[in-house]
């Protein structure tokens, strides 16, 4: 039996500020559907018994019309193929209540065959020689443990576990986002009643277990995981064997440190597309750079003019500006989406020295602005 498994597809997923001439669309989020459908028929050329998808396959709990598109246009390529697909909820598209309709009730109608799992509660597929034990993203983390503890494996099959969470191994890498919960290492080791367990959430392709694997997200989504593998994993559960399967997706680029000290200002442009040329990056990729200032008065001399130049061939170029004694790590791994907007906002009006009515006025109608974009881009605007 062959399966690919792969995971954290995030459709819908919007960043940046470049748009696509020819729909309109954010660049970034076009790309990333354009991406997934090459990736889906490459998957489908491998001719796989079942493709499992281990949770965020959309990036809202309200996906937006493309992203129900394109999963749908994903539906019918692989049941033209005739291949099942095995999917469970994530965090990124699980409702927060019982009482909220999932987004995969939808998928439900496609007349493909799918087998989904999102009712915070374990279910169990059979397909051909496997069986899928079903562990979507759970409203508490002690449900994972009373889910896993219920499992009964089938000895006349093999026997798959899916779920989506971060193993306690990994808790050291946690993306800090809304209902992120940690999986044991128990059950990540399987005790031995798995053949294989193909979790989901973490960005990274990693094997956290002896046969427990992250097959990586689809796509670079935060700068922090610009060394990571991304793509999915070619599974046969009877050999034993795990092989990475490269996938479409825009590309990363980290262009280290860039040490402007002894530089003129208005050079530095020239340095950082020296290094995308020695990393020969492509169009439209995405880019980090770091620049070692002397001080911040030899920062704001930057031709900022030849900057954008440098960021209009790239889909963006994240400059990070250090200088000696100011610098603190671990920004760029943050993911965008676990921002407090609210404080964020409110604590940048707190530093523009605004008379008391002028700082009210714009945190009171800056707030209410904000907290209505986070309600129709369906995220807890608190």
């Amino acid at each position: 039996m062959k399966l690919v498994h792969i995971a954290d597809s995030h459709l819908g997923l919007a960043q940046f500020q470049k748009v696509d001439p020819d729909t309109g669309m954010n660049l970034r989020e076009r790309l990333i559907y354009t991406n997934f459908l090459d990736a889906v028929d490459r998957i489908v050329s491998l001719r796989p018994d079942v493709v499992v998808h281990a949770g965020d396959l959309f990036d809202q709990v309200r996906p937006k019309t493309m992203a129900y598109t394109t999963a749908l246009e994903a539906l019918g390529k692989l049941s033209a193929a005739g291949i099942p697909l095995v999917l469970i909820s994530g965090n990124h598209s699980m409702p927060k209540t019982r009482y909220t309709p999932s987004p995969f009730r939808v998928l439900e109608f496609h007349p493909g065959d799918l087998h989904a799992a999102y009712s915070y509660r374990y279910e169990r597929v059979e397909i051909g020689e496997a069986v899928f034990h079903l562990i979507p993203n759970m409203l508490r983390p002690e449900h994972y443990r009373q889910a896993y503890d219920s499992i009964t494996p089938d000895k006349g099959r093999y026997n798959v576990l899916v779920t989506h969470g971060l193993a306690s191994t990994l808790r050291e890498k946690r993306l800090n986002t809304v209902a992120e919960h940690e999986i044991d290492a128990t059950m990540v080791s399987g005790g031995g009643m798995f053949d294989y367990i193909a979790l989901g959430h973490y960005h990274g392709q990693a094997r956290v277990g002896e046969r427990a694997w992250y097959p990586g997200s689809c796509e670079y989504l935060t700068y922090g995981e610009a060394g990571d593998t991304k793509g999915g994993l070619c599974v046969d559960p009877g050999k034993g064997t795990v092989e990475h399967v490269p996938l479409p997706h825009t590309p990363m680029a980290d262009l280290g440190l860039v040490d402007a000290r002894g530089e003129s200002p208005p050079d530095v442009p020239g340095l950082i597309r020296e290094r995308l040329e020695e990393k020969h990056v492509a169009p439209l990729s995405m880019a980090k750079v770091a620049i070692c200032f002397s001080d911040r008065e030899h920062q704001r001399r930057l031709a900022e003019k030849e900057l954008a130049d440098l960021q209009r061939g790239l889909l963006d170029l994240k400059v990070q500006v250090r200088v000696p004694g100011e610098y603190r790590r671990g920004e760029e791994s943050r993911d965008i989406r676990s921002i407090d907007y609210l404080a964020e906002f409110r604590r940048y009006v707190s530093g523009k020295n605004l008379g008391q009515y002028d700082a009210d006025f714009v945190r009171e109608y800056g707030s209410r602005a904000i907290t209505l974009a986070l309600e129709e881009e369906g995220q807890d605007a608190d």
